[in-house]
């Protein structure tokens, strides 16, 4: 009887762990720009957001505003998440410290009904308002967690 309980426990325990909740990873590293971004998705229907964290060094003097930010959750502002296909933007309102310039970085990667554990896409980043305006692109490697 023990015996019957504890496999059915390992089961349970065993099924549960395969609805696990999507983690997924993106990076880059180039002549402008240098990020990681985190952020995880739940697995049921919604595929709602349940943590976002990331960091980003923009190489160019000229943006010394930006030349290192973190980011949290309140910056994601849009995301998108969804059989093999990730969209992640991320938005930055400065503040006293940037001179009214705002950035915006959005990561497109992924194909979609081609999920895999590893893929790659790219990366837009735009520095608007303070002084000189600023673009950048960019690939990105992603990936599973």
């Amino acid at each position: 009887m023990w015996r019957g309980m504890i496999i059915l426990a390992g089961l349970l325990g065993a099924a549960g762990a395969a609805r696990a909740d999507s983690r997924l990873f993106c990076s880059a590293d180039d002549a402008q720009a240098r990020f990681t971004l985190e952020s995880g998705f739940a697995s049921d229907a919604g595929h709602r957001l349940n943590h976002f964290r990331g960091a980003l060094i923009v190489k160019d003097p000229a943006q010394a505003a930006f030349a290192k930010r973190v980011f949290e959750s309140q910056h994601l502002s849009n995301h998108w998440s969804r059989d093999g296909e990730l969209l992640l933007e991320v938005f930055d309102g400065g503040g006293d410290d940037t001179g009214g310039a705002t950035l915006d970085l959005v990561v497109v990667a992924g194909a979609r009904g081609k999920p895999a554990a590893n893929f790659s896409g790219t990366y837009s980043l735009t520095i608007e308002g303070g002084g000189k305006p600023y673009a950048a692109e960019g690939k990105v490697s992603c990936g599973t967690k």
